[in-house]
């Protein structure tokens, strides 16, 4: 079908300049057909790259049109914080590699973006949304950033996150940061993208990259992933480097993929350091004979969210799976506590550690700078919520008193030994699922987030791996599938979610739903 590519592509009306670059390497016999460049997955621009079909410059200006378009104009999602500047430049001297060199990996050339706390060494500043940190250029790429460097693939800038990854007040309005302003859910602009990862989950969600990093201490992946319905997951703690990732909590912190099928987060997370073929998990019978636990109480008192999870329970066992109902874990709901503690010692730690290796004349070099900082800036970084959090974490005292180790104790003992081991055990599991959350709600400012059940804390407390992938729509909105289990196991996560999703093929594209009232964009 001649020209059927240029016709798709043009359609879009998402700006002649890109539209003429990438149609200009597209063969006009191509014998594929048209392609939906929203929906473009990873592997198929990386197919695309390796065989001509288009090339990295052609690709990486088509993006920076949808995100004018989408991001900037149209629903004006505001999920990109910042583009790098150099992004065509350095598209074009990947495309020169690759002819002259061959590729890198299968990454070489592939647009991704990352979160707004991820460490570069480039044109792009770091902030985590901060204006405390606004035009800080790190000196040296994160752990991640430079693995992914290394493997060719091209940043076309960062995501936009709850500021401080959603760890700066009890009321916060996830997707929403003093520098870059809300983040909306491309599902329906007036709902919430969810945090912290929420720029990274909108963008893909939206097409605006072939795929994101974000990170997570608890949540920050999978529940902006199942929110915007697409695959998110945390890896096992120390899977990939955690160095140059602004921090929390040093024993729950970690990058993850976010893409919007189970093979792109595959391909992303061997590219950002994963120590694994996970390609070769990928199993469309995957389910066949696993032995699977349901963990019920997460929303035993959520009768439809009920519904939905025991509507994936019927397709677990149609696809072979030996389904164990109500494997719950006997410390359910007690680790929440004992988290909060935890981290609010480690981030404390960790943060004067990291603003600390700044260079003098910085405006805030530790904790009791920056919450200074925020009080003198009241009106542009707290117009709508506090600092309550990082108020607690600056009162809390060195990592070796008894409450802190008394804590840390009890996080491994109830997420591991009387939580996800334990159940794995009793039961001779292969993984636990449940549904990852509810659907997304309101944004509101004025009292913040009021969230839906989810299942992030085990896995998240315990430094186990958890894959979420698109399940359901409830009242038009996604609702994610999790499959968490035992440290290491992200092989075994990624072929049963794998055959899950080929059986259900759940996922769609967004609607941009006007709904009602959303707040601005801010300028």
């Amino acid at each position: 079908m001649p020209g059927m590519v240029r016709r798709t592509f043009l359609g879009a009306g998402l700006g002649a300049g890109a539209a003429a670059v990438l149609t200009s390497c597209v063969p006009e016999n191509d014998s594929h057909g048209g392609v939906d460049l929203l929906e473009l997955s990873l592997a198929e621009v990386a197919e695309g790259l390796k065989t001509g079909r288009w090339n990295s410059r052609a690709i990486a200006a088509w993006y920076l049109d949808r995100i004018a378009a989408v991001d900037r104009r149209g629903p004006s999602l505001n999920s990109v914080i910042e583009l790098n500047p150099r992004v065509l430049e350095e598209a074009a001297s990947l495309d020169r590699e690759r002819r002259e060199k061959g590729p890198r990996s299968p990454l070489h050339g592939v647009p991704l973006l990352l979160k707004d706390n991820i460490d570069t060494a480039d044109a792009m500043t770091t902030t985590a949304g901060s204006l405390a940190l606004e035009g800080w250029r790190p000196p040296k790429d994160a752990a991640v950033a430079s693995a992914l460097r290394a493997a060719g693939a091209l940043f076309l800038g960062k995501t936009n996150l709850s500021e401080w990854a959603n760890f700066r007040s009890t009321h916060s309005s996830s997707g929403w940061s003093g520098r870059g302003g809300q983040t909306k859910n491309p599902y329906a602009l007036d709902r919430n993208p969810s945090g912290s990862s929420s720029g990274s989950g909108a963008a893909v969600a939206a097409g605006l990259c072939a795929a994101a990093v974000g990170t997570e201490t608890d949540g920050s992946v999978i529940s902006p992933a199942s929110i915007n319905g697409i695959v998110g997951l945390k890896p096992t703690l120390g899977l990939l480097g955690g160095a140059g990732i602004i921090p929390i909590s040093h024993s729950q912190d970690t990058a993850g993929p976010m893409a919007r099928t189970i093979r792109d987060a595959a391909l992303l997370l061997a590219a950002m350091g994963g120590r694994g073929e996970y390609l070769k998990s990928l199993d469309p019978a995957g389910l066949k004979g696993a032995r699977i636990g349901i963990a019920r109480k997460f929303y035993e008192k959520h009768a439809e969210l009920d519904r939905i999870l025991t509507a994936q329970v019927d397709v677990l066992r149609r696809c072979g799976a030996e389904v164990i109902d109500e494997a719950d874990m006997p410390s359910h709901g007690k680790w929440s506590e004992p988290e909060g503690v935890v981290m609010r010692y480690e981030f404390k730690a960790g943060l004067n550690a990291y603003l600390g290796a700044q260079p003098e004349g910085r405006p805030v070099r530790s904790l009791p700078e920056l919450i200074e900082f925020n009080e003198k800036n009241k009106a542009r970084e707290m117009p709508w919520f506090g600092q309550e959090i990082l108020v607690q974490s600056e009162a809390k005292g060195p990592l070796t008193d008894k409450a802190y180790l008394d804590a840390r104790r009890d996080c491994l003992r109830l997420s591991r030994d009387e939580g996800i081991d334990w159940v794995l055990a009793k039961h001779g599991l292969d993984a636990i699922v449940t549904l990852s959350s509810g659907p997304a709600w309101f944004t509101d400012w004025v009292n913040g987030d009021s969230g839906t059940p989810d299942s992030t804390t085990p896995a998240a407390v315990a430094g186990y791996p958890h894959i979420t992938v698109p399940a359901a729509f409830h009242r038009g909105l996604p609702v994610g599938l999790s499959f968490f289990g035992r440290a290491w196991s992200e092989p075994v996560l990624f072929k049963l979610a794998y055959a899950y999703e080929q059986e259900t093929r759940a996922r769609r594209k967004p609607g941009f739903a006007a709904g009602g009232a959303s707040p601005e964009k801010k300028a």
